[in-house]
């Protein structure tokens, strides 16, 4: 599959490992800081309320409560088949993450392979975040590969986008 590559950049969450995350549980810290400011706060996805503390200029309040539910899920985390995809790769590989780097790194070490990946870019590595090109653009530029020969793999339509708008090819899995 790899033979026709250069690099290869897997997402995370859903591709390699699952994460042990309930978002449900994780967004009640959150929804006090926005409702506080007059934000509606009524998902019940942590995920899904970042984009409303990013509107209004508080994802650095939220930020360390999203950290803390993913670093936790990650040492909990359940390993997919795909990582040890990853773990055998002879060729630059790198992780594109909606998560925190700090969780990709630890889901890594949770199950054996914590060097297995030259590169790791997480949503708290760049200012932008998937399905912004930046994150996975950043990923192949530290691998030192185009887009043009570089596989994006992963398990959403976000991520999906992310490979269209960067330039890559996509494999879904």
């Amino acid at each position: 599959m790899t033979d026709d590559y250069d690099a290869v950049v897997y997402d995370l969450d859903g591709t390699l490992v699952q994460l042990a995350v309930d978002w449900a549980a994780a967004a009640e810290p959150i929804k006090p800081i926005l409702r506080d400011r007059g934000a509606d706060a009524d998902a019940d996805d942590a995920l899904d309320l970042l984009p409303v503390a990013e509107s209004m200029g508080l994802a650095e309040e939220v930020e360390p409560h999203l950290a803390a539910a993913e670093r936790a899920g990650a040492r909990d985390s359940e390993r997919l088949p795909l990582l040890d995809e990853l773990a055998a790769a002879d060729g630059p590989v790198g992780i594109c993450s909606l998560n925190c780097e700090a969780a990709c790194r630890l889901a890594l070490y949770a199950h054996g392979v914590p060097n297995a990946t030259d590169v790791i870019v997480g949503r708290d590595s760049v200012p932008e975040r998937k399905p912004h090109p930046q994150p996975l653009l950043t990923a192949l530029q530290k691998l030192g590969a185009t887009p043009e020969r570089t596989l994006f793999v992963g398990d959403s339509d976000s991520d999906a986008e992310t490979a269209r708008r960067a330039g890559t090819a996509f494999r879904r899995v």
